[in-house]
């Protein structure tokens, strides 16, 4: 049985372990600074990140990290689901619906118009499960890095 349930400020190295192989995953490395400074912010009540974690008997499995953001489109914030990682041991069992939806839940609760994330076109595992919960929105992601 999978329990989601916001992560403890006591838990930073187990999360950290995940969150070392999603960037490991996504080939992407960060300082040790902005890994901190992430953890600061999930736990700070004045920022607006949220971090989830998924527990299979009282372990750390899987995390979202989500934020609630303005928009010129609607008077309340949206959603954007910007980090989500499922120990790969596990993927496949239902791990990351349940996250994806403690989301959607927690959108629903704040007013929140949509939810939506992105993921690169490679993670066909991902895609799978996305196609089943929503389907592609028809716009091309840009990004420019300015350092």
């Amino acid at each position: 049985m999978i329990i989601i349930k916001s992560i403890s400020e006591t838990e930073y190295d187990s999360w950290c372990l995940l969150w070392q192989d999603y960037l490991l995953f996504y080939k992407a490395s960060l300082t040790d600074d902005i890994t901190k400074n992430n953890w600061k912010r999930f736990h700070d009540p004045d920022e607006g990140i949220i971090a989830l974690g998924a527990y299979s008997d009282g372990t750390l499995v899987g995390f979202v990290h989500y934020i609630f953001h303005k928009t010129n489109w609607a008077l309340t914030d949206t959603c954007y689901l910007q980090d989500l990682y499922i120990d790969s041991t596990i993927r496949g069992n239902g791990v990351g619906r349940s996250l994806i939806e403690a989301v959607f839940n927690d959108a629903i609760k704040k007013g929140s118009p949509a939810v939506y994330w992105l993921t690169q076109e490679h993670n066909e595992s991902a895609r799978k499960l996305y196609d089943k919960i929503s389907g592609l929105s028809g716009f091309v992601h840009y990004n420019k890095p300015l350092k």
